[in-house]
């Protein structure tokens, strides 16, 4: 049996505010098969982006443990978590995260930049990257504030694409664009997995969850089977018809 590229046990995650403790995770236990395309769905403040700043080693879990391939992340050092992050795995952020008045090409090329790569090495990734996307080639020389929100999502996944990671994370990749976009994007995140990438994005948008193999939902920092997350939605329903009934 071959071994999930993704491996979560017991995660907990609990911040310290100014108002007292603040838990965003509880005991999550997720695993992600190799070149599964898996949808996180939850609500604002339901734990989703928590858990992908865990996933992406951007954070350390309070406790539980988590293996990337194998490895146990949660004892890396803060320089080995830097280096799995540059070669294991590919970010995709709603807001882009592009430098504006940089080229298209420069933009994908960032994360080659501390790699001894050659820089025409690092040029040709970065083409190559962008083709996969589709962006038409006269505009991988143009400023990406020259483009629009479609093509700058298009840039930010070759960017993500050009390390060549074996896992790529999307949080709400598509929240800025418009459904014909989105689509789009939607359909470029299927050609990775085909190619055997294993994709995992956050979304609050069924539409965007449906592209997935699979959607796992959270609440409270809480994962949910499909049963727990219907009977949760019913109730919520049940308690919102009450209070109507109650106010009229």
């Amino acid at each position: 049996m071959v071994a999930p590229v993704i491996r979560a046990s017991g995660l907990w995650r609990i911040y310290a505010t100014g108002a007292g403790l603040t838990c965003a995770l509880r005991g999550v236990d997720l695993e992600v098969a190799r070149g599964e395309f898996l949808a996180i769905m939850g609500p604002s403040g339901s734990g989703k982006s928590t858990l992908m700043s865990i996933l992406g080693c951007l954070d350390r879990p309070t406790s539980g443990t988590y293996e990337l391939s194998g490895i146990d992340v949660s004892t890396l050092s803060d320089s080995e978590l830097a280096q799995v992050r540059s070669e294991a795995l590919g970010f995709v952020f709603q807001s882009f995260n592009l430098l504006p008045r940089a080229t298209v090409i420069r933009n994908v090329m960032l994360p080659l930049v501390y790699t001894r790569r050659p820089a025409r090495e690092r040029e040709l990734r970065a083409w190559r990257a962008l083709a996969e996307t589709g962006l038409p080639e006269e505009l991988y020389y143009h400023r990406s504030n020259e483009l629009s929100g479609g093509q700058m999502q298009r840039v930010a996944i070759a960017r993500a694409l050009v390390c060549d990671p074996e896992v790529i994370l999307a949080d709400e990749p598509t929240g800025n664009l418009d459904s014909e976009t989105g689509e789009l994007v939607m359909g470029i995140f299927r050609r990775m997995q085909s190619r055997g990438k294993t994709v995992v994005l956050i979304t609050h948008d069924p539409e965007v969850a449906a592209w997935a193999d699979r959607v796992v939902h959270i609440r409270d920092g809480r994962l949910l089977t499909d049963e727990q997350e219907r009977a949760f939605v019913r109730a919520m329903r049940q308690g919102a018809t009450e209070g109507e009934a109650r106010g009229a």
